[in-house]
């Protein structure tokens, strides 16, 4: 049986961890409202650039077929021999299954792709560390980014998305693919595997032949708009993607630490109750050895 001294020891080590547990969730719980904030502000410009480039993008694919060509790269269709990868995690712990979500994501990815030249730009210190581990997977890393989370930045998502499209546009990658967490709820987040390059079209958009009647033109000429759009509109969605896995990471670190809050306090329900019962049985028995020498006297 444990001493009073040492339940009296890991009572106070766990009230300890709890207060630091309490403190991290309600830090991660204020900066995750900042980040729903910044989330719910980018997304309608997000979706209409990205509504935007995709019927572009379905439109050029209905000028390939007429044999017109593709003005621009990105909605080029290759076989998929050179792939690159996107892959945002988190750049701390104790956050419950988030990052081991990512990289299970990430390790099945490069899994079907073995053989092939890869290359990836990682952002997070956990996507970083784990590429590092994969020595014999044959990883190029383009460009690594630690420690930007929770103060993401534009300009986060213009150096994550420029070797990327410098490559795709240049012919030395065949598709660019992100794996990241989006953000649906506090409770939920959810890992997403998304193409990037080259754009896909528009699922919902109208026909070809609606879209060729709707007579489109273009000012300035449409190379040139196409040009100056394109990589803006890649870097508006990946910095979108950033903004959710900064709230996914930062949700799902205040529900780990809540948990790990009650679970402190369950812990020191049960060790209060463990001390009441050692101190309960050490007062019996010298009581029970105080009536035992009295009788003795007495004897």
């Amino acid at each position: 049986m444990a001493s009073l001294r040492e339940i009296r020891r890991k009572i106070k080590s766990v009230r300890s961890t709890q207060q630091i547990t309490r403190a991290m969730k309600m830090v991660s719980a204020a900066r995750m409202r900042r980040a729903q904030s910044a989330i719910l502000s980018s997304r309608p410009f997000a979706a209409r650039l990205e509504e935007t480039v995709s019927e572009l993008a379905l439109m050029e694919a209905a000028a390939a077929q007429e044999g017109e060509g593709v003005d621009h790269p990105f909605f080029e269709r290759r076989p998929d021999e050179r792939p690159g990868l996107l892959l945002v995690t988190g750049d701390r712990g104790l956050c419950g299954a988030f990052n081991a979500n990512l990289l299970r994501a990430a390790a099945a990815w490069l899994r079907a792709r073995q053989g092939k030249p890869v290359a990836a730009v990682l952002v997070g210190r956990k996507g970083r560390d784990f590429v590092r581990r994969l020595r014999d997977a044959g990883v190029e890393t383009l460009m690594e980014l630690a420690g930007i989370f929770p103060k993401v930045a534009f300009k986060h998502a213009e150096l994550a998305g420029e070797p990327l499209c410098k490559r795709f546009k240049d012919g030395r990658l065949s598709s660019v693919t992100v794996i990241y967490s989006e953000f649906k709820s506090v409770m939920v987040q959810r890992v997403v595997e998304e193409p990037l390059l080259p754009i896909p079209p528009r699922k919902e958009s109208p026909t070809v032949g609606s879209l060729r009647a709707y007579g489109f033109k273009f000012e300035p000429d449409r190379k040139e708009l196409l040009a100056a759009l394109l990589p803006r509109s890649i870097k508006a969605e990946i910095y979108r993607m950033l903004l959710e896995s900064q709230a996914a990471e930062l949700a799902a670190r205040m529900n780990a630490m809540d948990a790990a809050t009650r679970n402190a306090g369950e812990l020191m329900g049960y060790m209060t109750l463990e001390l009441n019962r050692t101190r309960q049985a050490l007062i019996t028995r010298e009581i029970a050895e105080l009536v035992g020498g009295a009788e003795a006297l007495a004897a």
